[in-house]
């Protein structure tokens, strides 16, 4: 039995807390659990949750009434939001979240997915099938009371580019957009670019003005924010693949009643391999589309080991320098 399993106990009564109601034994009992999306019904990442609540109906054979409420559209702010919500326990019981919103708690939370860590997708899902990423998992549930259900993504990440570009050669010195954590200007650094740290909605705007000559991201952000209109040649290095965890707030799950617990995480688990299913094929095919419409044009980067040559000895001062040497070589022993 998972060690977060605790036991209710009294006679009948009424839970108003961490963002469920459960009416009491003496009456149908009935237990809503709150899920928030930033997205709307057709992304990944809500339908890697609405397959989470539909097995959690299907593996719980209890009494009690289950309703699930989403919260779609960003209604409740952001992922981070989501984050602390899920830690409080208030307002959000599950959703997907990156892995650098729950940094806030946990250092380790920053090691699930930089870039060249997985050397290609195999080796990404057979990592997140197992039971490798379990320091993380308690970890994170330790620090940020949030317990990670299983794992979603699965967006292969290149390099958007307002020229062609093949090789280590022609990426030297561009200048490129990163995400703020440390981590991505140590590698991109490492891979012979000029990293700088802009905020994400700014792009689209400092590549078309010169400030930038790069940004990396996958299929479906490419598309959604028409980065192809500024950056028409993408450099296929798929330095990333990205891990979306679906997480739960720990204060919502153990006032649940046992059998529900583990309904919920075995669901978890489940759905988090089924989005990583539908978001790494569709990838593929929303790249394809763009790239047969004319809005981009798709370019072999012929050097990726050199990629993974450079970003290597980064990542093992990394993983060292917050405390998880082993994991590191555990993730890479994985075959």
């Amino acid at each position: 039995m998972h060690p977060i399993f605790s036991k209710l106990t009294g006679s009948a009564m009424v839970v108003a807390l961490a963002g469920f109601t459960m009416v009491s034994a003496a009456q149908a009992e009935k237990i809503t659990l709150h899920g928030a999306s930033q997205f709307d019904e057709k992304h990944a990442f809500t339908r890697l949750m609405r397959k989470f609540e539909q097995l959690t109906r299907l593996y719980y054979s209890g009494d009690d009434e289950l309703e699930f409420i989403m919260h779609l559209n960003s209604e409740l702010g952001l992922e981070k939001d989501y984050v602390a919500y899920m830690n409080q326990g208030l307002s959000v019981d599950y959703a997907v979240a990156s892995p650098s919103h729950m940094s806030t708690f946990s250092k380790l939370a920053t090691v699930l997915d930089p870039p060249m860590l997985y050397r290609d997708a195999g080796h990404w899902s057979k990592v997140l099938s197992g039971d490798v990423l379990q320091p993380v998992v308690d970890d994170i549930y330790k620090r940020a009371d949030i317990l990670l259900l299983g794992y979603g993504g699965g967006g292969i990440r290149h390099l958007i580019v307002n020229k062609p570009v093949t090789n280590m050669a022609e990426i030297k010195n561009v200048p490129i957009r990163v995400m703020g954590a440390p981590i991505q200007t140590k590698l991109f650094d490492a891979f012979g670019m000029s990293p700088n740290v802009i905020a994400y909605s700014e792009v689209y705007n400092a590549i078309q003005t010169g400030v930038i000559d790069a940004a990396e991201n996958e299929a479906a952000g490419i598309r959604q924010m028409k980065f192809y209109e500024v950056g028409p040649n993408i450099s296929l290095t798929a330095h990333s693949i990205t891990v979306r965890p679906l997480a739960f707030s720990g204060k919502t799950l153990r006032r649940l009643p046992e059998d529900l617990q583990a309904a919920i995480i075995q669901a978890g688990k489940d759905a988090g391999t089924y989005g990583r299913v539908i978001e790494l094929t569709e990838g593929q095919g929303i790249m394809k589309e763009m790239e047969d419409s004319g809005k981009l044009k798709t370019v072999m980067f012929t050097e990726r080991e050199k990629l993974i040559a450079a970003a290597t000895p980064v990542l093992k001062d990394y993983f060292k320098e917050v405390g998880a040497a082993d994991l590191y070589d555990a993730i890479q022993a994985v075959k």
